[in-house]
């Protein structure tokens, strides 16, 4: 099948699939809309019901092109990575405990190093799982004896779950989650294969929530980033060959490190080029998140 066929698919009932279920839920927040309100750096209040519906855009896009496409394994792992992330960033936004809050993978781990269950540790754990299952359930393209099988699939494992938390690293301003994640489409859609849905379902379901995001009166929260993320990982693992996954993930792994020692937003304000993409598309670019 033409991969455009699968692509447009993901594309048109991820966007509609999260354009129906933001109205949905914004007419209708689960527990009220205080429960799903933030306040931003610039003290303006910003609702996290962008997630719920991204993932859903995300999870119905890449499910309904992998249905038309064939590729049942392809959308299988899609959905179980993305719905993972989902549901342990759902947990995190919503359950986590403010007043002890830890920041960053080092906190996490840390506290659960000390015996402490956090709800971000409970996240790390759940989207590694969700990942390696997410691996083990995409097609095999490894070949090779078993070990570097093994290590094949580990390796895919901890590019989705990396993904899944560097997205969620990058949702500290209006819009600068979801421009990262469209960078690396262009390369997927030009591998195509299995990956063309979930690529589309990441374009569709982005350009549906994009405005409020950039707006900056929704954000994607802990549910929508790592729903994004893995989702985009997993179309990364699906598209690339072995050692473009490699390189990927050493490029996440990268900036996830200077992420726990430097500010990424002090360090995009600080480069032309990344501080002027930053602020592209923002209305007035200002109120800052």
């Amino acid at each position: 099948m033409n991969d455009a066929v699968p692509t447009v698919v993901g594309a048109v009932v991820g966007g509609a699939s999260a354009g129906i279920a933001r109205a949905v839920l914004g007419a209708r927040p689960p527990g009220g809309a205080h429960r799903w309100t933030r306040t931003n750096h610039a003290g303006d209040p910003v609702s996290m019901l962008e997630g719920p519906a991204l993932a859903v855009g995300l999870l119905a896009g890449s499910v309904a092109a992998g249905a038309i496409a064939g590729e049942r394994r392809a959308a299988a792992a899609v959905a179980v990575a993305g719905g993972t992330a989902f549901g342990f960033g759902l947990l995190d936004d919503l359950a986590e405990d403010r007043a002890h809050i830890r920041k960053g993978l080092r906190g996490h781990l840390g506290a659960l190093a000390h015996g402490e269950l956090t709800t971000g540790g409970a996240k790390v754990l759940g989207i590694g799982v969700g990942a390696l299952a997410a691996a083990a359930l995409a097609p095999d393209r490894a070949g090779g004896t078993p070990s570097a099988r093994a290590l094949d699939l580990l390796s895919s494992a901890a590019l989705i779950a990396g993904t899944a938390n560097l997205i969620n690293l990058l949702d500290l301003r209006p819009g600068r989650a979801l421009k990262a994640a469209v960078l690396p489409l262009p390369a997927v859609l030009v591998s195509g294969g299995p990956a063309a849905g979930p690529a589309g379902a990441v374009l569709g379901a982005g350009a549906a929530v994009a405005r409020a995001d950039l707006d900056g009166s929704d954000m994607l929260g802990d549910s929508g980033a790592n729903a994004l993320g893995a989702v985009l990982g997993t179309a990364v693992v699906l598209a690339a060959p072995r050692a473009a996954r490699w390189t990927c993930l050493v490029a996440v792994v990268g900036v996830t490190l200077l992420s726990e020692r430097t500010s990424l937003t002090g360090l995009i304000e600080r480069t032309p080029v990344l501080r002027e993409l930053d602020a592209w598309g923002r209305r007035g670019r200002r109120r800052p998140r």
